[in-house]
């Protein structure tokens, strides 16, 4: 397996790819995971699926307290 770790600039192309793929249900999810946490990913690539990540924790965080407070104001 070649490694495709270098700093050229993520093409056109190959983003609207990506973007395609993100478009996907189930697959996105996958591929999400997949090119945030693999090496042989374009660093640029790479650093775009962290922060979908990220925005999804913080989504999830934001999610969560919004169900506490609002089982707790239920309770009341």
């Amino acid at each position: 397996m070649t490694t495709n770790n270098d700093n050229r600039p993520v093409t056109m192309g190959d983003w609207m790819i990506t973007l395609l793929i993100l478009a996907i249900p189930i697959v996105n999810i996958f591929m999400v995971f997949y090119w945030a946490f693999t090496t042989s990913t374009n660093p640029s690539k790479r650093a775009y699926c962290q922060a979908i990540l990220m925005f999804f924790l913080i989504a999830a965080g934001f999610l969560a307290v919004a169900a506490i407070i609002n089982a707790v104001a239920k309770l009341t």
